[in-house]
């Protein structure tokens, strides 16, 4: 059986006092209270069951077990504080590879490279394009943007980006010629939908968001990406269900329109992590995806 460590507080503790000759100065260094330290001091030296300090006039004096254990531990410190260093600035030089469903890529990411670049300068940024789901491990990832909904896996930090909001979309010949602009969203029911192999679900999602029946609509051709549906779309091959982060262009330039709008569903754009790995280049990079996001309404 390994032998176990004192609380690393209470070294930090002790430690602090013993390099600086003082609680006092032990508690401001570590931004405490002084009594703090010394409940710390007293609790390693229960442990060890061994006195660390002497009382000596109105100072502390080490003894010789304290001598023993601040040699030790400001040594131990030291390398782990000199390590620690090095790894922040080999991360802060590292490429941040970043996973990405080849549709946002294509359509979201690659439009706003530029602009990230210029706002996230020290970011040396790798997109690496995913064809199919991300595994648990992101295995050479050091982050990756997807749409999905709970339960994650247990070894993934989830920070939510913004709100799934989907909805049919067609060019205007096609939504003109079916006269979607005087029709419920029923209208969809009389059509062979197009959809994406990778999420068949969505068109059911959306059912449910504007109370139509779920798994009574009709999926018509399938496509491998989002991208090829939303073109497919555009060439008025049919009705299509994307998200309105995807199509916005298409929509502010006329290629498509959506005649009843978009709706949110359970489902959340999000950027993970792994759970086993602190980052400090994550958090820079979520705020800006939030506020790219936000941009378009969410």
């Amino acid at each position: 059986m390994s032998r176990s460590l004192p609380s690393l507080n209470a070294l930090l503790a002790f430690e602090a006092a013993a390099r600086l000759g003082s609680v006092s100065r032990a508690a401001v260094e570590l931004h405490v209270t002084h009594g703090a330290v010394s409940r710390h001091i007293r609790a390693l030296e229960e442990d060890l069951h061994t006195s660390l300090f002497q009382r000596q006039g109105r100072g502390l004096v080490l003894t010789p077990a304290g001598q023993r254990l601040r040699d030790t531990s400001t040594a131990a410190f030291a390398q782990l504080r000199d390590t620690c260093d090095e790894l922040r600035v080999t991360t802060a030089h590292a490429p941040f590879v970043l996973g990405c469903p080849v549709s946002l890529l294509a359509r979201w990411m690659i439009p706003r490279l530029e602009r990230l670049m210029d706002e996230l300068p020290d970011l040396d940024l790798h997109l690496r394009p995913q064809e199919t789901s991300f595994d648990e491990t992101l295995g050479g990832l050091d982050a990756a943007i997807m749409a999905g909904e709970p339960p994650w896996p247990a070894g993934w930090q989830v920070t939510p980006l913004a709100s799934e909001r989907i909805g049919p979309v067609a060019s205007p010949s096609f939504a003109k010629a079916h006269r979607f602009a005087r029709n419920r969203p029923q209208a969809v029911q009389e059509q062979m939908l197009l959809h994406t192999q990778s999420r068949p679900e969505a068109w059911d999602h959306w059912a449910q968001s504007v109370g139509l029946p779920a798994g009574q609509l009709t999926l018509g051709q399938g496509y491998p990406h989002l991208y090829h549906m939303i073109e497919a779309a555009v060439a008025g091959r049919g009705l299509a269900i994307a998200p309105a982060q995807l199509v916005a262009g298409d929509l502010a330039s006329g290629r498509l329109v959506a005649p009843w709008g978009f709706h949110e569903v359970r489902a959340q754009w999000v950027l993970v992590t792994s759970a086993r790995v602190s980052d400090a280049r994550v958090a820079p990079l979520a705020e800006w995806l939030k506020a790219a996001f936000a941009e378009q309404g969410n």
